[in-house]
């Protein structure tokens, strides 16, 4: 729309997208305000609006993820998480066990982190896992133990969905619900998530491309949910030194390509406790809005992923760090 397009404009091209059986989303800028027609073959309508007043130009988005391109919103998004905002010039991080174990592992873990400076609190209650005869979290259980640690500390909660008839239950105890690598296209599972306001944090597929990526997004999107955030955590490759190659080079390519915050799971990504420092300072340094790390009292005794969960210690000293490099990139800690 042109800079000084009234309220009366817009609403008119808003009505007449609407009866042409199309779907009007509107952005709002800084500088101007981007009404996306969303539909199958909505291009064909173009000459349907050429001369309607309030309009600056109408310009195809070439992306197949149209509402999750740069092309229909230039400004960064930011997704508020209770009282915690994940964009650009903040750095979120979020932090916890892989799965909730019991009532004082947890509570013990979420001061820590707390503590150490983490805004929101992971912890899985469903766990997707690769064997059958694996710890698969307490289920709804585990919901309320991460409910009543929100309680205790004020740290909101994030959580993985699996299936879309669970999506109902987990929304009433998380702040923001996670779909895993696993379930990236679970279209299902992607549709019912997107017909709810509850933020998400969608995982790269761990073999998916970043355009499939981002076409999970638009399902999201495309549903009417506008509160979604990325999240790498490495892929498959040919190598097999750490449990998956952490694409780094998303973090910047995803920004280039996509208005929503990108953040990095450093530690499914190395796979190795070790590496989860140096692969977050790296993330930070590649424009990431936050990182998603594995926190662990006992890492030896944790009934999933343990070899690349940190210590207590171990988080506190990679949050010093992490607070050092903020500062000299100029970021700060959300």
């Amino acid at each position: 729309m042109a800079h000084d397009a009234t309220e009366e404009q817009i609403k008119a091209i808003v009505k007449k997208v609407e009866e042409k059986g199309l779907k009007a989303e509107i952005s709002k800028g800084a500088e101007r305000t981007v009404i996306g027609v969303v539909g199958i073959n909505a291009i064909s309508y173009r000459e349907a609006f050429a001369h309607m007043p309030g309009i600056h130009e109408i310009v195809p988005i070439s992306t197949p993820y149209k509402l999750a391109s740069r092309e229909f919103k230039r400004e960064d998004s930011v997704v508020r998480v209770g009282d915690v905002n994940i964009g650009p010039g903040t750095l979120t991080v979020i932090a916890g066990p892989c799965s909730v174990e019991n009532e004082h592992m947890l509570m013990e873990t979420a001061w820590a982190v707390k503590k150490a400076g983490a805004k929101l609190l992971r912890g899985g209650a469903f766990k997707p896992r690769t064997s059958p005869y694996t710890f698969q979290g307490l289920g709804e259980e585990g919901l309320r133990l991460l409910a009543e640690a929100r309680k205790a500390t004020g740290l909101g909660v994030v959580s993985e969905v699996m299936s879309p008839g669970d999506v109902e239950v987990v929304a009433q105890y998380v702040d923001m619900l996670q779909i895993g690598t696993r379930n990236m296209q679970n279209y299902p599972l992607l549709q019912e998530v997107g017909r709810t306001q509850k933020p998400v944090l969608l995982k790269r597929g761990m073999s998916s491309t970043v355009e499939e990526w981002l076409l999970s997004a638009e399902y999201l999107l495309s549903r009417g949910n506008k509160n979604v955030v990325l999240c790498e955590r490495g892929i498959r490759t040919f190598e097999h030194a750490t449990r998956f190659t952490l694409d780094i080079n998303a973090v910047p390519l995803v920004k280039e390509l996509s208005h929503l915050p990108v953040i990095v799971d450093p530690s499914h990504g190395t796979g190795k406790w070790s590496l989860v420092g140096p692969v977050s300072l790296a993330a930070v340094a590649a424009g990431a809005s936050g990182l998603l790390i594995e926190v662990h009292p006992k890492p030896e005794e944790a009934l999933s992923d343990g070899a690349q969960s940190l210590t207590i210690e171990a988080f506190n000293d990679l949050m010093s760090k992490i607070k050092k490099l903020c500062t000299a990139l100029d970021i700060k800690i959300d």
